[in-house]
């Protein structure tokens, strides 16, 4: 059974009573997000720079570098979100998307899932998003994408595993077609 435990703007805390195959019985609690989803962007310019965003992330009380993303809002495909959240974040639309993976965060916890998206052929247009602060775009060579790894303010995993999907889809080859 699930019970409802805490309830705020963005999550909401379940207890689950669950019983296993083996008779065994145990208490979880998880995290609920609002269920649409969300994205990651991996976004290439014309001259092969990934375009980057620092911002400020309340989780870890500190200013992260990862890749523009946000949540899918009602009625939007994964792709028409990227191309919002990039056209908010970094002031560049695309003409290009392409799916590299959806992932899970912390599925023992929580039910939350990103879609990952590789984008290029970008064009300049802005939209107003909901930042409290203009964001810094940062401009990475793709030559050296494997130095971001060394970044210290680079740490979090979904931008982490969009870098390593990256690149085994330029690897494939793919990209180029």
């Amino acid at each position: 059974s699930n019970n409802v435990v805490a309830k705020s703007r963005l999550f909401t805390v379940e207890s689950l009573e669950l019983k296993f195959s083996n008779n065994e019985e145990r208490q979880y609690e998880r995290i609920r997000g609002g269920g649409r989803g969300a994205v990651m962007i991996v976004p290439l310019s014309a001259d092969n720079e990934l375009l980057l965003v620092r911002e400020y992330c309340a989780g870890t009380n500190d200013y992260q570098l990862g890749f523009p993303k946000g949540l899918i809002d009602p009625g939007e495909t994964p792709e028409q979100a990227a191309n919002r959240e990039l056209k908010e974040e970094i002031g560049f639309g695309a003409e290009y998307f392409k799916p590299l993976r959806t992932v899970t965060m912390a599925p023992s916890y929580f039910n939350a899932t990103m879609h990952i998206l590789f984008a290029k052929q970008l064009y300049p247009q802005t939209l107003i998003g909901d930042e409290p602060e203009p964001l810094v775009v940062v401009k990475w060579p793709l030559t050296q994408w494997q130095s971001l790894l060394d970044q210290e303010d680079f740490t979090e995993a979904r931008s982490v595993a969009a870098l390593l999907l990256l690149d085994k889809y330029l690897a494939s080859g793919a990209a180029d077609e």
